[in-house]
């Protein structure tokens, strides 16, 4: 902890640029690099490039990426400095999504898309902690939020940027999120703060009991990822077509979900400065899980419109809370930076798993929504079972003078 008060006294400038830099990089390696994807899928499958199943295909080479990336990410940032590393990811899904206007064949296609997944799986990793140790301990989670604000950017407005830059052609669409891609890094370029040493990484008692911690924390983030990707796959097929309120209605429903993914990085980051990360944690999870269980009981398009809302909140908004997390049970910057990375690989691993298994369950239960949306319930509540067993291990647990608080 000392390590990080020196750092943040010795850099008492703004920390806005480098926030800013943070938010360009996940905008860039995750917002866009995955999520503007969604909306060339048609566009790729009607201009020939591609058949229907190989442009699928091609739409989890960027997740295989993004686990990779997140595996990679510290061997990296310790041969070279986290900025190097950042600023060379950011260039990378640039030049992929320029590569990606030549479909010179479906090996080079893949090759780009899963290129662009390392980089954001690496962005992941080592952005925040390239930025929090300058910021003020009692605001990291407004900031971390605001640096996670452009994966709810890239979710919210691709859904409008990709269909103009189509009315160009499907190439120029590409090139077009190069260039906004490339602005992005160049804006950010001078934005990195400067890395400063760390003392070597510590083992006491109390990071050592915090280890149970660690374990339902990883268990969790697994467990949100399952629970995150089955409305985010499916949530606008079901509107337009389980309830056959047509694409209009779909397509207002992402909208919804792409607005409460720009607020909830900030919101919930705001919930863990204020109400401390577990107990933050705990009131997401709770709500939730009764967001599923409105999707799954309730067809009224009125409260699904607020479900969207709620919903669209989630995926980004957990990544603030789970580093929030990390923060508070590991005091060394060394080992938050390991801890971090592990909470990421876990996400990353579950969420690639379960976009391939709600595929098959959705083929198997020959298109039964409610089922998956159930699945997905069943994984937050899982979550939640686990936070109570932690609970339950804190109050039974003999007390000693050294303990650490749950709410740091």
């Amino acid at each position: 902890m000392n390590a990080e008060c020196s750092s943040f006294t010795a850099n008492r400038t703004s920390p806005w640029l480098p926030i800013w830099a943070g938010l360009c990089a996940s905008l860039v390696g995750i917002g866009l690099a995955r999520f503007a994807y969604t909306p060339l899928v048609s566009a790729l499958i009607d201009a020939h490039w591609f058949s229907p199943s190989a442009v699928v295909y091609l739409g989890a080479a960027n997740l295989a990426g993004y686990l990779i990336g997140a595996l990679g990410g510290r061997p990296l940032a310790a041969r070279a400095s986290s900025t190097g590393v950042l600023r060379a990811m950011m260039v990378l899904v640039a030049l992929s999504f320029f590569a990606c206007a030549v479909p010179l064949s479906m090996a080079w296609f893949f090759g780009w898309r899963l290129l662009s997944g390392i980089a954001g799986g690496v962005i992941m990793v080592l952005a925040a902690s390239a930025i929090l140790p300058h910021v003020a301990p009692n605001r990291r989670g407004l900031a971390s939020g605001a640096i996670f604000l452009g994966v709810g950017l890239g979710i919210a407005g691709s859904g409008s940027l990709v269909p103009f830059l189509l009315s160009f052609g499907l190439s120029q669409a590409w090139l077009g999120l190069g260039g906004v891609a490339l602005l992005l890094t160049a804006t950010s370029w001078f934005g990195w703060p400067q890395e400063s040493p760390h003392a070597p990484a510590s083992s006491s008692a109390a990071d050592m009991r915090s280890s149970a911690g660690l374990y339902v924390l990883f268990a969790q983030y697994a467990l949100m990822a399952a629970g995150l990707v089955a409305p985010m796959m499916f949530l606008v097929d079901y509107v337009s077509r389980g309830l056959g309120a047509g694409n209009h209605s779909g397509a207002l429903i992402w909208t919804l979900y792409g607005v409460g993914a720009i607020v909830g990085p900030v919101v919930y980051g705001f919930l863990a400065d204020r109400l401390g990360a577990l107990s933050a944690i705990r009131l997401v999870l709770l709500t939730q899980a009764g967001a599923l269980a409105v999707l799954v009981t309730v067809a009224d398009l009125r409260l699904l419109a607020v479900v969207a809302l709620v919903i669209g909140s989630f995926p980004p908004g957990i990544v603030p809370l789970a580093l929030a997390r990390v923060h508070q049970l590991v005091a060394d910057h060394h080992q938050q930076n390991a801890t971090w990375s592990r909470a990421t690989v876990s996400f990353a691993s579950f969420q690639a798993l379960a976009g391939y298994a709600y595929s098959a369950l959705f083929s198997a239960s020959h298109g039964q929504y409610a089922l998956l949306f159930s699945v997905a319930m069943g994984a937050i509540g899982l979550a939640l079972v686990l936070d109570l067993l932690l609970v339950f291990k804190e109050i039974f647990r003999p007390s000693t003078g050294a303990d650490v608080a749950p709410e740091a």
